[in-house]
């Protein structure tokens, strides 16, 4: 925002929110009181300052007007899309034989960071109380992040889970593909923080997925709305593995669970449909102009990776 000022102030200035790190901050316990407001005292400048604030989700359009005072006429919601294609079929015997699975077992499959976010303590307990109950069930951690070895040694010897490098992109949308369901696991009171890039990648996989989360947050709307899938309360292990053996026992709503994602998928996350709306977004704020004058928007992508 600065670099914008001083170069061109008359260049319209677009923040796109992916994630409120100030809110972030405080959903997961981390940072002072007196970090979280000069995190928020950033963020309120940032915005109010900006042409035109981007944001991903209507909940976060609704957070950023009440908490940092923006118009709702100057916040614009578009949806982030998947980057990945419609995947082909696959093998799916092949690539379970591959990646360890047996045929007969529920593989309940957790791709992606493993952060402090995720809390993700909650599945390792939830595998520990499949492996106590015999349960046909086996979690999977596919990706990295730095939580990655605190789980590992808290899963220790627990038969029914397992952990996995992450994998060329073919054979990460063929794992999404060959999973029986697809598992997003958030932190107790992490609710508005962040809408899950996961849950793109997860309905193009056709497949139901199964969120522990707050269950009047970003995520559990999500799904709701998709009809793609299952919540159950976060910081909960039993109920997250009830959850998971009632849904490999229902086939049929599964599969319907995952038609549903897929369709959401193309129609309300689809990429061209995203692209169009932000260049009628910049074609609006640089119409003005005249046609010989330059024009140089900045953009400024804030993401959490």
């Amino acid at each position: 925002m600065l670099r914008a000022r001083l170069t061109n102030r008359r260049a319209p200035t677009i923040v796109w929110v992916q994630d409120l790190y100030g809110l972030g901050l405080s959903e997961t316990d981390q940072g002072s009181r007196g970090v979280v407001r000069a995190i928020n005292a950033i963020e309120r400048r940032v915005l109010r300052n900006a042409s035109r604030v981007i944001v991903i989700h209507d909940r976060f359009a609704r957070r950023v007007s009440e908490d940092f005072g923006i118009p709702m006429d100057r916040i614009e919601v578009v949806r982030n899309w998947t980057h990945i294609p419609t995947p082909p079929s696959v093998d799916r015997v092949a690539v379970r034989k591959m990646l360890g699975w047996r045929s007969d077992e529920t593989v309940i499959l957790h791709a992606g960071n493993m952060g402090v976010k995720q809390g993700l303590e909650n599945v390792v307990e939830a595998a520990r109380l499949a492996s106590q109950r015999d349960e046909n069930v086996r979690f999977v951690f596919l990706g990295g992040g730095s939580e990655k070895g605190r789980l590992q040694e808290l899963a220790g010897s627990i038969s029914h889970v397992q952990f996995l490098d992450p994998l060329p992109d073919d054979e990460f949308v063929a794992a999404l593909q060959t999973a029986d369901i697809l598992l997003v696991n958030e932190k107790k009171g992490v609710a508005e923080m962040a809408v899950p890039s996961k849950l793109t990648s997860y309905f193009n996989a056709g497949k139901p997925v199964l969120a522990a989360t707050d269950e009047q947050g970003i995520t559990a709307q999500e799904l709701r709305a998709a009809r793609a899938g299952v919540v159950v309360p976060a910081g909960d292990p039993a109920g997250l593995l009830d959850a998971a053996v009632a849904l490999a026992a229902t086939s049929d709503s599964a599969r319907t669970m995952g038609e549903n994602g897929v369709r959401y998928r193309h129609t309300v996350l689809d990429k061209e449909t995203a692209l169009d709306r932000f260049t009628e977004i910049l074609d609006s704020l640089t119409s003005r102009r005249s046609d010989d004058e330059r024009i140089d928007v900045g953009i400024t992508e804030r993401s959490h990776k």
